[in-house]
């Protein structure tokens, strides 16, 4: 399992109260997709000369307002930063979400293939950095313009195989996917994730896809066609950040997604909370404002610009 799994009263809002007219120039846009989806993303603009651009892909179920502050503070360091909803999710929310044709594939190629279009669109050709949460560090080969970026940063990103789940969430992932998906999704026509505090409302093709590649031990790579070999054509430079008290992604978890990635170079950065000061980081908390110091700051803005000549690791 992966993302916003369980529970599904994680609170993700932040404080309406911060004033973000101090940092950046702000804009809502609309992101067009090729298949004619219009999403909602947001472009966080220094007020400086640029010196880069970097794209926020969510995790399942996170709206892209939990990825703010994080943004704010990246255009404070001079960058263009994207983030968007995906379709039938957060603003980008169109009808009734049981009369959506989307899975975790459209997700990719669309929806975040029109993303990365639109800002750089804007940015012209300033290096870009992905920065995927979660799903976000899993779907690289699967959006065919990735190739754009620079440099990737995962944040908690591991398979979703439930086997390789932290121990404390195997049990509750049985339920999720033997009793919750399989009988309330036919019922729904999506998946009515908020109401039975799990993971959020998803769309019933995102959710029977993310369940299929969750049972299987080598995850999307052991389900879809041709996904080793994608994974395996990623040739992009990959900076992880994982935490020991993920309460969803195991270190064996977060290594075997990341073994996929076999044609990429990697730096892998594995912290406890108390080498970085504070009690708790978890499968979120790296992008709360108070992890400014901390971790963006102290780790992260050296990594935004640094050339990396690690050697290359499976």
């Amino acid at each position: 399992m992966t993302a916003s799994a369980i529970p599904g009263d994680m609170d993700l809002a932040l404080d309406d109260s911060m004033d973000l007219l101090d940092v950046t120039d702000l804009r809502s846009i609309d992101v067009h997709t090729s298949d004619g989806v219009t999403l909602a993303a947001r472009l966080f603009a220094p007020r400086r000369d640029a010196v880069g651009a970097v794209i926020i892909v969510p995790a399942m179920g996170v709206p892209q307002r939990f990825y703010e502050a994080f943004a704010r503070w990246l255009a404070q360091q001079h960058f263009y930063v994207l983030t968007f909803d995906y379709r039938g999710m957060g603003l980008s929310k169109q009808g009734p979400l049981g009369k959506l044709d989307a899975d975790i594939f459209t997700w990719a190629e669309r929806d975040t293939a029109a993303a990365v279009e639109a800002l750089m669109a804007r940015a012209g050709d300033l290096p870009l950095t992905w920065v995927g949460h979660s799903l976000g560090g899993q779907i690289i080969p699967f959006v065919p313009n990735g190739t754009r970026a620079a440099k990737i940063v995962t944040i908690a990103t591991g398979s979703g195989y439930w086997r390789h789940n932290s121990p404390a969430l195997r049990r509750k992932v049985l339920l999720l996917w033997f009793g919750a998906v399989p009988l309330t999704t036919p019922l729904f026509g999506y998946f009515p994730g908020r109401r039975l505090g799990m993971v959020g409302d998803l769309p019933r093709g995102v959710v029977q896809q993310w369940r299929r590649w969750c049972l299987h031990a080598e995850y999307a790579v052991g389900v879809e066609d041709g996904a080793r070999e994608r994974f395996a054509a990623v040739r992009t430079p990959i900076v992880s950040f994982s935490f020991t008290d993920d309460e969803m992604m195991s270190e064996r978890s977060i290594a075997t997604m990341h073994g996929f990635y076999t044609g990429a170079p990697k730096a892998m950065h594995r912290f406890r909370p108390t080498e970085l000061g504070v009690k708790r980081v978890g499968h979120f908390g790296f992008f709360r404002p108070e992890m400014e110091l901390p971790l963006w700051q102290s780790h992260v803005s050296a990594e935004l610009v640094r050339k990396h000549d690690f050697t290359l690791r499976s």
